[in-house]
């Protein structure tokens, strides 16, 4: 398609962009968000654990890199904005740390399928003939919807923290500060973790795009590979480089691919895990992909310029298909649930108008397949800062919390607490519902409680009230 047939499809000129603008504008917000393909495979594999627990490294990759790339260009084609998509941080870790690895957890085959069911859902609830999505986010107070987005972010950050090695168990506190920092030389990796968050962070002030990815690279070739720094969370006393396997490539996901359908997947729904659980991790995976995709469109496109004076968001539908679209693939293949990206921001800053920068972005994604030997040997504490800068940014919205209305700020807080304290994303959703219902029922607001609201309420006690029987 030449140059000037694709001014024609996408219309980027008439917006205001070029052709090289929409190019630029693409690898500012790969550079953003390519931390996604070695943090995402390095979560659902789970290499710390026993042989099996986990998603296959090169499978999560080629997974991640397939998932990004089929919603880019689904985005970029058909709703024709400048979002870029991929497996999204806090449901992969939901995914990982307490669908598979929690007290009742299950196999990550049947939480695959989970995210397929839930892709499907949020496809059918997408359509405009159904407008089910409208009522469902118009129905969540606003507040609690903020306070989602928020808890992900300290779930994030606790895990983050725990990965870099700063944070451990501890019997009378639950956690507290590792013991490894008395003494702490250059070769431990908890020093060269606080080292990458510190020069992340820096380099974001100064407005360097691609902060996340440089830190990274540069604490695993300095930290790790030349200086053979300990590597705490998966108790590694000096990590190595591999110069043999750094050539490697993803090869095609032969173990994770439709696994969600087979007999681990699908196929054993029912055998020791009760439906009611399946059911919870499910619309989990469900709410937290509809409020996050809902808020990462709407805040971008007001950026961009595509909301209108009705606050309405220009091919809302599309977008929202298309991120559903690409969460059903991206199970298919292998990964967790797939999302609007935030850092699409940084693309939008940088002029991109139209869904020629998303299609930029989903072809650079392609590129982890051919890098798999190096996302690899990147060490866990080289990787797990980005955890914590990541969910640092997912709590500025808590500012928007009306906290001077008890009845919305205490469940709003519920919410947000939950999630880091409970390892679960859907107890803080839960809970926070529940909360909300009842104090607001009890302060005589019931009128201002929504159907949908009461009705979930009710599910959520239920549900409780069975586990604690049981």
């Amino acid at each position: 398609m030449e140059v000037k047939q694709l001014d024609d499809y996408f219309g980027y000129t008439e917006k205001g962009s070029s052709f090289e603008g929409e190019l630029r504008a693409g690898l500012t917000t790969f550079l953003t968000m390519a931390y996604i393909l070695f943090v995402n495979p390095d979560m659902l594999s789970l290499g710390f654990m026993p042989d099996g627990t986990g998603i296959p490294f090169d499978d999560a990759l080629f997974a991640t890199a397939i998932a990004a790339f089929v919603g880019c260009v689904i985005m970029g084609l058909w709703a024709n904005l400048p979002f870029a998509l991929a497996p999204g941080m806090g449901l992969n870790a939901y995914f990982a740390f307490t669908i598979v690895l929690g007290d009742n957890g299950i196999g990550w085959e049947m939480a695959l399928f989970a995210v397929f069911i839930e892709g499907i859902l949020f496809l059918i609830l997408s359509l405009p003939q159904v407008g089910a999505r409208t009522a469902m986010i118009n129905s969540i107070p606003t507040d609690l919807k903020i306070a989602t987005g928020a808890g992900i972010g300290m779930f994030l950050a606790i895990i983050g923290l725990r990965e870099m090695g700063w944070i451990i168990d501890d019997g009378a506190t639950l956690v507290q500060l590792t013991h490894e920092l008395d003494g702490a030389n250059h070769l431990n990796g908890e020093v060269w973790a606080m080292i990458c968050l510190i020069a992340i962070t820096a380099m974001m002030a100064r407005g360097i795009k691609g902060a996340i990815v440089y830190g990274i690279l540069g604490t695993t070739i300095v930290g790790g590979w030349i200086l053979g720094a300990s590597d705490p969370y998966n108790s590694v006393e000096s990590v190595t480089f591999d110069a043999g396997k750094l050539l490697d490539v993803a090869n095609f996901p032969e173990e994770s691919f439709l696994a969600a359908f087979g007999s681990a997947g699908l196929g054993d729904l029912g055998d020791g895990v009760s439906y009611a659980d399946f059911f919870m991790v499910m619309v989990a995976f469900l709410f937290v992909d509809i409020f996050d995709t809902a808020g990462t469109l709407y805040s971008v496109g007001r950026q961009a310029g595509y909301v209108d004076e009705n606050d309405e968001l220009h091919n809302s539908d599309e977008a929202f298909m298309s991120d559903a679209g690409a969460t059903i693939i991206g199970a298919a293949f292998g990964t967790s649930t797939t999302t609007t990206y935030i850092e699409s921001a940084a693309g939008v800053e940088e002029g991109g108008k139209t869904g020629l920068t998303a299609v930029t972005v989903g072809v650079l994604m392609l590129s982890g397949l051919l890098l798999a030997g190096l996302f690899k040997q990147i060490p866990t504490f080289a990787a797990a800062p980005a955890l914590v800068i990541i969910g640092a940014m997912m709590m500025r919205q808590a500012a928007d919390i009306d906290w001077s209305d008890m009845g919305k700020s205490i469940p709003a807080f519920v919410t947000m607490v939950m999630m880091p304290f409970t390892y679960s994303i859907a107890a803080g959703i839960a809970w926070g519902i529940i909360t909300y219902v009842l104090i607001n029922a009890a302060s005589g607001k019931h009128k201002d409680i929504s159907i949908v609201m009461w009705g979930l309420a009710v599910a959520m006690i239920l549900f409780y009230g069975t586990v604690t029987i049981d």
